[in-house]
């Protein structure tokens, strides 16, 4: 953890601000702009990346991509540069849940890879670089997508003890168990072994 300096109202403000940002649900956002349809209704009905690809558009997939994890990172960025260290977590972790709670979905939101690769990225570049290779090996390796950001996540609080990055492995690890409890279905099917692989109809 970052040393607290900054104020219990501004770190307040900071969550509330990253939360705001975060809760934006950019997935429903482009499908719409892209004419592809309501979202909710395409798939398992998840505001994420893989849902929009099930469109099938790439271009609008790629694009929820890097939205999901800019909103995340913006978070960071905008409340370290005005505020400090402290606030840039405290904004980073709720726009984390803000995309996998929006208070304008019913609390239903996405599953918070792409929100979580941003965060690490901006908190740490070496460790989110890391957590990106990671989900690329794994997702690699499986052909799973769900593997890849399991295992991505779970790298990320030993990355960042390797790396040298300490102030930020315990807010990698509560991230870490928010994603594992998002992709609770995913791992009952991979228990299984009926989750789909990567290309698969």
């Amino acid at each position: 953890m970052p040393v607290l300096e900054s104020s219990a109202v501004v770190l307040i403000l900071w969550a509330a601000i990253g939360y705001g940002l975060g809760s934006v649900p950019f997935g429903l956002v482009v499908t719409k702009a892209f004419g592809l349809g309501n979202l909710r209704e395409i798939g398992s009905g998840n505001i994420g990346t893989t849902n929009v690809l099930r469109t099938g558009s790439k271009a609008a997939a790629a694009l929820t991509l890097l939205l999901d994890g800019g909103k995340g990172a913006a978070a960071v960025l905008l409340a370290r540069f005005l505020a400090g260290e402290d606030a840039a977590q405290a904004a980073g972790l709720m726009a984390f849940l803000g995309h996998c709670f929006p208070v304008w979905l019913g609390f239903k939101g996405g599953k918070g890879v792409a929100t979580f690769l941003g965060l690490m990225l901006a908190l740490a570049w070496p460790v989110g670089i890391a957590c990106c290779l990671t989900w690329l090996a794994a997702a690699a390796v499986s052909r799973i997508s769900s593997m890849g950001a399991l295992t991505s996540a779970a790298s990320g609080a030993v990355w960042a003890l390797l790396l040298g990055y300490q102030q930020v492995a315990v807010l990698a690890l509560l991230l870490a168990a928010v994603v594992f409890i998002r992709h609770s279905a995913n791992i009952a099917r991979l228990r299984a072994g009926t989750e789909p692989r990567i290309g698969q109809k």
